[in-house]
C-alpha cells in the first residue's frame, strides 16, 4: 500500500527543514535519509566529497546485482538571500493545496515521495532492485554526482534505468540543453584618468567582448534550431561583471561571467572559440600596442552536458508506460541526466513540480503533483514485482 499524502508531506517537511543551500553542508540531511532507510533494513553507501563536508548516498532495495531502476535526486537547493518570502523558507507551509518551502519543488518533493515509497518497495518481492540516489551540488554544476557515477560497476551496481526526478509536472522528458559557464578576465593597464592614452581600459575592452557575445548569440539563433526547445536555439548570457577601483583611475582589470545553453546537437565550444578568435585578432593587438603585458583569459567554470535519450531508450519507454504519456517533451534547464546517459545508463527526467515554481521566493509544489508522483512510484513497484 502506498503512503498517504500526510506521510509524504511529513517527510517533505523534514527535508525542507535542512538548509542545504549549495554553499553549505548536506550531511545532516544525508544522515536523516540514512537513518530512515536503516529503519527499513535498507543499507546505504555514502560517497563523501573530497573535503568531507558533503556526501552523496546510494541505497538498494531488492535483489543484489546489476540492473534495476535508479531513482535519482539532488539534496542541495538555491539560496534564499535577496528574496522576499511570505513565510520561513525552511519551514514547510501548506496553503490552498500548495506546499511552500525552499526545495519543495526542486527537488525535495521527489525525494520525499521516494522515501515515502520505501515501505512499499521493501514489502514487495521485487524482480530487480530499486536504487535510491541522493547527490549534492547539482545546483552549482552537477559536481556531486560525478564521484558516485565513477563508482558504478566498481563497488556500486549499475542501474538498468535511471529516473531523474526533476520538476517536469510528471511529463516524460527525453532531452535538455547543455550548460557551459565561463569567466573572462581582461587585464589592462592602470593610468591616471587625466592621461587615459597611457592606460588600457579593461572595462571598455570587456564591453567590446560582451557586444561580441551578443553577436555570437545572434549567429547561434540563425545557425541551428530545434523546435522541441524553448527557445529553439542555443543561447548566451552575461550574468555578472565587475572591475575598476575609482572613476579617476583607468581600470586595469575587469571580470565577467557568462553562460551558454546549447542544443544537444550543437557544435561543442562554438561560442568560446568565436570569442577567443575575436579577442586575439581584434582586441589584443590594440591593447598590446599600448601595453604588451595586457591579456584576455577565459576559463570554463563548469559544464553540465546536454541530455538526449537514445532512440528506443528503455528509460523513456518505462516512464511513458508508468505515466501513460503519449509523447515526450524537453526542458530548458540542466540536470544530472546527461552525466548518467554518458556513463551508459539509459536515463529519463520525470518528477513533480513545475519550472515556474522552482528557485523563486515562495517556492512551492502542489499536493496533486506529489500524489501523481506517488502513483507513478506505486505503479513502478507493481511492475517490478509482477
Amino acid at each position: 500500500m502506498s503512503a498517504s499524502s500526510s506521510e509524504v508531506q511529513e517527510l517533505l517537511a523534514r527535508l525542507v527543514a535542512f538548509d542545504t543551500t549549495s554553499a553549505k553542508s548536506n550531511l545532516e540531511l544525508i544522515a536523516f535519509v540514512k537513518t530512515y532507510l536503516d529503519g527499513y533494513g535498507v543499507a546505504s553507501t555514502l560517497i563523501p566529497s573530497a573535503d568531507g563536508a558533503k556526501a552523496s548516498l546510494f541505497a538498494t532495495i531488492g535483489p543484489a546485482g546489476e540492473g534495476g531502476i535508479g531513482l535519482s535526486g539532488h539534496s542541495d537547493c538555491v539560496p534564499v538571500e535577496g528574496q522576499t518570502w511570505s513565510s520561513d523558507p525552511f519551514k514547510l507551509q501548506l496553503r490552498d493545496g500548495k506546499l511552500y518551502g525552499r526545495g519543495s519543488c526542486d527537488m525535495k518533493g521527489f525525494l520525499a515521495s521516494v522515501l515515502a515509497s520505501v515501505p512499499l518497495f521493501t514489502s514487495r518481492e521485487l524482480n530487480e532492485p530499486v536504487h535510491i540516489i541522493v547527490s549534492y551540488d547539482e545546483e552549482v554544476g552537477c559536481t556531486g554526482v560525478r564521484p558516485l557515477i565513477a563508482r558504478l560497476e566498481s563497488d556500486l551496481p549499475r542501474p538498468r534505468v535511471i529516473i531523474v526526478g526533476e520538476f517536469t509536472t510528471m511529463a516524460v522528458i527525453d532531452a535538455h540543453k547543455g550548460v557551459d559557464a565561463y569567466c573572462t578576465l581582461v587585464s589592462g593597464r592602470e593610468a591616471d584618468s587625466r592621461l587615459p592614452q597611457l592606460g588600457v581600459n579593461a572595462i571598455s575592452f570587456a564591453c567590446e567582448l560582451i557586444e561580441e557575445i551578443d553577436r555570437i548569440g545572434a549567429v547561434l539563433e540563425s545557425r541551428e534550431t530545434n523546435n522541441r526547445f524553448e527557445p529553439p536555439f542555443s543561447t548566451l548570457q552575461v550574468g555578472t561583471i565587475k572591475g575598476g577601483t575609482a572613476t579617476s583611475i583607468v581600470p586595469n582589470t575587469c571580470e565577467f561571467h557568462w553562460q551558454v545553453r546549447s542544443l544537444p546537437d550543437a557544435e561543442p565550444d562554438f561560442a568560446l572559440k568565436q570569442l577567443k578568435a575575436y579577442a586575439e585578432q581584434t582586441l589584443l593587438p590594440r591593447m598590446r600596442r599600448v601595453a604588451p603585458t595586457t591579456s584576455i583569459e577565459t576559463q570554463n567554470r563548469g559544464s553540465v552536458p546536454a541530455f538526449l535519450a537514445k532512440p528506443g531508450s528503455e528509460a523513456v519507454a518505462l516512464a511513458r508506460a508508468l505515466t501513460r504519456a503519449n509523447a515526450t517533451s524537453t526542458v530548458s534547464y540542466g540536470t544530472e541526466a546527461g552525466l548518467f546517459e554518458e556513463a551508459g545508463c539509459p536515463t529519463v527526467v520525470c518528477g513533480p513540480g513545475a519550472t515556474e515554481q522552482a528557485h523563486v521566493a515562495d517556492e512551492f509544489v502542489v499536493t496533486a503533483q506529489l500524489d501523481a508522483c506517488m502513483s507513478f512510484l506505486t505503479k513502478l513497484a507493481e511492475k517490478l514485482s509482477s
